[in-house]
């Protein structure tokens, strides 16, 4: 089976994306997601955690995101080892997953596609570009945190030109075109 990363910068519009490939009847594993899910339930990876960064990662049960996001975000050497941890789990767990599926490709939805190399594994991958601009205020408008916020996690992720340069397809969703006929013909090109 087909794997096809779906991967944009923060704010880009990935997981709306996302849904219409799902409304395709198309299998999407949203990789932040499950790693947030595996950083909390898989016991291994979650001692690996506090091992690294100290038992404030956790409050009780419960993943201290704020926490962790302030260490990583501000230290370009923790979030490596961040990464490092959380990516070979979350790559498991997609290969599993994969094998599960029965549409007639799979998406890998992941924000660091690219900056994690998990994007080797893949047959595809779509970019969803948007500039920085219309994201921030996307991100105002979605997230409560503040833009220096915004841009820190900006700063970490690759620039989308980058991106785009790697990528097999571009899904533009800067407001000024429609993203469905977009979305089609890569879906008519995938099938």
């Amino acid at each position: 089976m087909k794997a096809i990363g779906l991967t944009g910068n923060i704010g880009s519009g990935k997981t709306t994306i996302a849904r219409f490939f799902e409304v395709l009847g198309i299998a999407v594993f949203n990789a932040d997601n499950q790693a947030k899910q595996l950083m909390t339930e898989n016991i291994v990876l979650r001692e690996r955690l506090v091992s690294a960064f100290g038992k404030s990662v956790f409050e009780g049960t419960d993943l201290n995101r704020r926490f962790l996001a302030d260490l990583a975000f501000n230290d370009s050497s923790i979030l490596k080892q961040l990464n490092d941890l959380v990516h070979p789990v979350v790559q498991k767990t997609f290969d599993e997953w994969t094998e599960q599926q029965t549409s007639p490709y799979v998406i890998k939805e992941a924000a660091i596609l690219f900056e994690s190399n998990t994007y080797q594994s893949l047959d595809a991958v779509i970019c969803v570009t948007c500039p920085e601009d219309i994201r921030i205020i996307r991100l105002l408008n979605r997230d409560a945190v503040s833009e220096n916020h915004i841009r820190q996690r900006i700063n970490n992720q690759w620039d989308e030109e980058k991106k785009k340069s790697m990528s097999d397809f571009i899904i533009n969703n800067d407001n000024s075109s429609l993203v469905l006929p977009q979305v089609l013909s890569i879906h008519d090109a995938l099938k």
